[in-house]
């Protein structure tokens, strides 16, 4: 099988205790252990929400990640689930790869204001095999949403600065890649500033992730720290 719309989900889960360092200036360990909580509740209700995906794989070994994604119909693997983000994913991708599925859409579970619209507009986007479709973070680092069909199509390597060189990896592999900008993707929440600009957003009201910082006095942190 090897279907255009035959694109699977794979979202990288690392264990959540500990979680969230960058954080530690302005949230306690409980708080920043609640916020990746809720933050991957979101992201996988997300995906799972979405018409345009064939089914869902999480890379965790994480206990709560594993029961929550298992709830949602996910499959969990755990090879790779240890190897940072990079190795996560390469391993899901692998996987799917070679049971030849049609494509691949990475997400991060640490983008809280995601909505199933938007992963069904950037799928949208995506070109018929081989192809690769990006959408970047909101300072044009990240790689918050990486398609590629076949799953193996482009290698990939996340961290803070791997928009343009996932770009440029496509190009290499003789793939114009697409780019598809949407704001629930592009915020991934990683440090303080971060949580001041989702709180910003119209896209951020009635989520969890809001109620719960609001609950925790965050904005008026925030306004402490001139955020």
């Amino acid at each position: 099988m090897n279907r255009a719309e035959d694109i699977w989900a794979i979202v990288p889960i690392k264990e959540l205790e500990g979680a969230k360092q960058r954080l530690a200036p302005l949230l306690t360990p409980a708080q920043r252990r609640a916020l990746i909580e809720v933050m991957m509740g979101e992201v996988l209700e997300a995906v799972a929400g979405a018409r345009s995906l064939a089914g869902i794989l999480v890379v965790t070994l994480d206990p709560q990640a594993t029961a929550f994604a298992t709830r949602l119909g996910a499959r969990v693997v755990t090879e790779g689930a240890r190897e940072g983000h990079t190795g996560s994913v390469t391993s899901g991708l692998e996987l799917l790869a070679r049971e030849g599925r049609g494509g691949m859409i990475t997400l991060p579970a640490d983008i809280p204001a995601v909505t199933p619209q938007e992963i069904d507009l950037v799928v949208a986007a995506h070109l018929p095999a081989p192809s690769f479709t990006i959408s970047p973070a909101h300072d044009d680092l990240g790689s918050n949403a990486v398609i590629c069909s076949p799953p193996d199509a482009v290698p990939l390597r996340f961290g803070d600065n791997s928009y343009f060189p996932h770009l440029d990896a496509a190009r290499v592999h003789g793939i114009q890649p697409t780019v598809v900008r949407q704001p629930g993707i592009a915020l991934d929440i990683d440090h303080p500033v971060d949580l001041a600009s989702f709180l910003h957003m119209p896209q951020s009201t009635g989520t969890r992730t809001r109620a719960l910082l609001e609950d925790a006095g965050i904005p008026e942190l925030l306004a402490q720290h001139g955020l």
